[in-house]
């Protein structure tokens, strides 16, 4: 696989020159200044390669064109938006970038209640505290029905929790929820977020993945003309929070699209830690069975507890046998090579990374500090060299 780095652009306190030093040669970027809807020119897309391609890195895949609720709800301008993610889809394609990364995570992106877990070795994780987030949906929140989502006993436990926190660390745990995401360029307070939950009250699981295939239809045809793969990213959470859609979460959610939209131009970014937020998730055998639509992979682990929370482990560490994954991977390579298929060779970047070392303390953006993502991609690397060396029979079993 292809050794590719997250990079948030030049404000990124990790460098270009730092994702070499990991042993990187593929970016991951987007013009996270243009993620409204706009379309994004090719004067701008050239600007930000030429500064990938002046480190000596290429830019592999674009992570992400965000795709706006208006395109999630069919609602206002969204004919307008979907025009505008065409031509930046033939905009990036012309620009000689092969990969597409999205999402159709709606409202909240990636979700968790706690950016500094302290793990036992004086690092810090990412953390999902499953009583944490429903104290602050039923008691900060105050989201309307709420409770219907939840047991007596998660009630009681939610409420108690909550009754034990300060204003500081409600404010906290509010901002980790709501306020904060990397390169997004607006934040919701309360009322904003509210208010936007009031948009999907009639939008179910089935009527979203309706607007995602409709979606997909339409650009998915624009990206095999121009010779781009488009991947979607999973959720993150695996699993419905805040009472809202979630359309592709397990190994069902991914069959369903598929057959929905079966051109192989439409594929899948593979991201362990999402899928692997939900513990009813084999990626092994995910792995297995979408691996020809498989054009992205993010390799992270996840540790589960009883009560459904979870923190991000170490890369080889946690519940998801990324070994398992990798040689899937990397055998999908070999029978892609064989059919003569161009895509042989999938990008992989280590996706997020423990607060360690030195780094402790700096300005980062949570997950994607260095001296975490470093220690996971040469651990990584050690299982893809290892692996690789047993299918060229320079190892035995």
């Amino acid at each position: 696989m292809q050794e590719t780095w997250r990079w948030f652009g030049p404000d990124d306190p990790v460098t270009l020159e730092n994702a070499r030093q990991a042993g990187a040669t593929g970016i991951v970027t987007a013009l996270h200044h243009m993620n409204q809807g706009t379309v994004w020119t090719t004067e701008e897309i050239m600007k930000r390669r030429r500064e990938v391609e002046a480190a000596g890195l290429t830019w592999s895949v674009v992570e992400s064109i965000g795709v706006g609720e208006e395109i999630k709800t069919r609602t206002g301008n969204y004919r307008e938006k979907i025009d505008n993610y065409k031509q930046s889809i033939r905009n990036v394609a012309r620009a000689g970038i092969p990969v597409i990364c999205y999402n159709f995570m709606v409202i909240t992106d990636w979700s968790r209640t706690n950016l500094m877990h302290r793990l036992p070795n004086g690092g810090y994780a990412l953390r999902y505290d499953s009583i944490d987030f429903a104290a602050y949906d039923l008691f900060v929140l105050r989201r309307r029905n709420a409770e219907k989502d939840y047991d007596a006993a998660r009630i009681a436990a939610a409420e108690a929790r909550f009754a034990t926190k300060s204003a500081a660390e409600i404010a906290e745990l509010e901002r980790v929820l709501i306020d904060w995401l990397p390169a997004r360029d607006f934040a919701y307070d309360r009322q904003s977020f509210k208010a936007m939950l009031e948009l999907y009250q009639d939008i179910g699981t089935e009527e979203l993945r309706a607007n995602l295939i409709e979606f997909l239809r339409e650009i998915t045809p624009v990206a095999e003309e121009e010779g781009v793969r488009l991947c979607i990213h999973p959720d993150d959470p695996s699993f419905p929070i805040f009472g809202l859609p979630r359309v592709m979460s397990t190994a069902e959610d991914v069959r369903a699209l598929f057959a929905g939209v079966p051109q192989e131009a439409c594929g899948l970014t593979l991201c362990t830690g999402s899928f692997g937020s939900n513990p009813k998730n084999d990626l092994v055998a995910m792995a297995k069975e979408f691996a020809p639509r498989i054009h992205f992979v993010h390799l992270r682990n996840t540790t589960h507890e009883p009560d459904g929370s979870f923190y991000e482990a170490d890369h080889l560490g946690g519940d998801t046998d990324l070994i398992g994954v990798a040689a899937a991977m990397i055998a999908e390579e070999a029978r892609r090579a064989e059919a003569g298929r161009a895509d042989a060779q999938i990008p992989m970047r280590p996706d997020h990374g423990h607060l360690l070392g030195d780094d402790v303390g700096k300005t980062m953006n949570p997950g994607y500090s260095f001296v975490g993502r470093l220690k996971g991609l040469a651990e990584l690397r050690g299982v893809m060299r290892t692996i690789e060396a047993f299918r060229n029979g320079r190892l035995a079993a």
